[in-house]
């Protein structure tokens, strides 16, 4: 555990530390964002029937095959009205037609449905203007779903379109993956907290809550510690009350410093650790492990390291966890347009804003890069990925971008930045 360790390999080596969370059943108002458990197979076609992809009347082709002009109609007597919710109960002859809405089923005898707008039509008939081909207009049994088919794959994160597609195959439950419990702790005797007094010296403990919030966006429960004092029985009290949860992660004291006392708190505890350093700007202090099973994470105390190196090593882990079959984020080429310079010991991440111009995708920098300026994040759409062994970029040079911005990440970067300000897509 000497040195620094590279990203890749510390990444795989979490995620071969996590494995999927047990199951649970859940409604499918709960299951947004849930992955889903079980294949989810259909008991019946949809449609369950054939039906009218129009208003209008249901014929036979035949009937209404040959030219004719407005002049000429085909006049055919109307038998029935069929709205939708309600079963056609005559059959369609030579010379007939039904009235038919959007959604009802097609009657026996039919095979076709003449649009409404194509027709001149009283309660007793109807004159047809327009011909069409068999199957016109008919939305056929088993269109969109088949009966016994797998609809909803394991595996699957459940989104709006899932949602509704459960409701059509009349799932009210679903098993889905167990969402991971994540306990937050900030650590060190000059912060306090949002709600006491404090003085001067003092600063905000943000990153509790800048971590609570990404443990949300990636389907996570955040169970909040608090503050641990400096020293090392409250860090051990502090962390004990965290292990009933799935994932353990400390902010701060992972350095060297005389008053870091992580390192000894994790071998009280019996942990297994893994890597100490990463080879990554910003985050090189982040500790990563086992304790009594459960997956421990050291974080930097800066807050842009901070969740910098949750972005690269907690969310995936969660996400892993969460039964998900991909863990990164969506990434993409882009155009760098600054310099930037660096020694080739590191991967750095920068900050970064990513527009679209022209049809090209173009990325810049928020501004001042260092670890704890968190408006550099909070102006972000997306991390600037410079691997270790590049020192130099130009502008013009292609770089690749990790977004930040989840499923509307495309839409903002689709906007051009405003010089000197907070662009719009962020």
């Amino acid at each position: 555990m000497t040195g620094l360790t590279p990203l890749h390999e510390a990444l795989r080596i979490v995620l071969d530390s996590a494995s999927p969370l047990g199951l649970e059943k859940v409604s499918i108002l709960d299951a947004l964002g849930r992955v889903l458990g079980e294949d989810v197979i259909a008991e019946r076609h949809n449609p369950p029937w054939d039906n009218s992809a129009m208003d209008g009347f249901a014929v036979r082709s035949e009937d209404i095959a040959q030219d004719h002009a407005i002049s000429k109609p085909v006049t055919l007597t109307v038998i029935e009205d069929v709205p939708a919710g309600k079963m056609p109960t005559q059959t369609v002859g030579k010379g007939q037609a039904i009235r038919i809405m959007t959604g009802a089923p097609i009657p026996k005898g039919a095979d076709t449905v003449v649009k409404v707008e194509d027709t001149e039509h009283t309660p007793a008939s109807v004159r047809v203007f327009k011909p069409e081909p068999r199957g016109a207009n008919i939305r056929p049994q088993g269109e969109d779903v088949k009966q016994g088919d797998c609809i909803i794959p394991t595996g699957t994160r459940i989104r709006s379109g899932e949602a509704g597609m459960l409701a059509i195959l009349a799932k009210s439950f679903v098993l889905v993956y167990q969402r991971p419990r994540v306990a937050i702790l900030s650590t060190g005797d000059e912060l306090a907290d949002l709600d006491e007094r404090f003085s001067e010296e003092k600063i905000i403990n943000s990153n509790s809550y800048g971590i609570a919030a990404a443990v949300q966006e990636a389907g996570g429960v955040p169970i909040l510690l608090g503050i641990a004092r400096d020293t090392p029985a409250a860090l051990k009290e502090k962390i004990s009350h965290g292990l009933n949860a799935d994932i353990l992660v400390l902010s701060g004291g992972v350095s060297m410093g005389d008053y870091d006392f992580t390192k000894a708190v994790f071998r009280d505890l019996g942990a297994e650790m893994n890597f100490w350093k990463l080879a990554i700007r910003p985050g090189q202090p982040l500790a990563f492990g086992k304790i009594q099973g459960k997956l421990a994470f050291g974080l930097p105390g800066n807050p842009v390291s901070s969740m910098v190196t949750f972005e690269q090593l907690v969310r995936p882990a969660m996400l892993k966890l969460s039964g998900a079959s991909g863990f990164g984020r969506p990434m993409l080429q882009a155009e760098f347009q600054e310099k930037f310079s660096k020694r080739n010991d590191r991967r750095h991440f920068l900050r970064g804003v990513l527009w679209r111009e022209g049809g090209v995708f173009k990325v810049r920098t928020t501004g001042d890069q260092g670890s704890g300026i968190l408006t550099s994040l909070v102006k972000a759409n997306c991390l600037i990925d410079i691997p270790v062994d590049v020192e130099r970029i130009n502008p013009g040079d292609p770089v690749t971008v990790q977004m930040l911005s989840g499923s509307v990440w495309l839409e903002q970067a689709a906007q051009a930045p405003t010089t000197g300000h907070r662009p719009s897509c962020c």
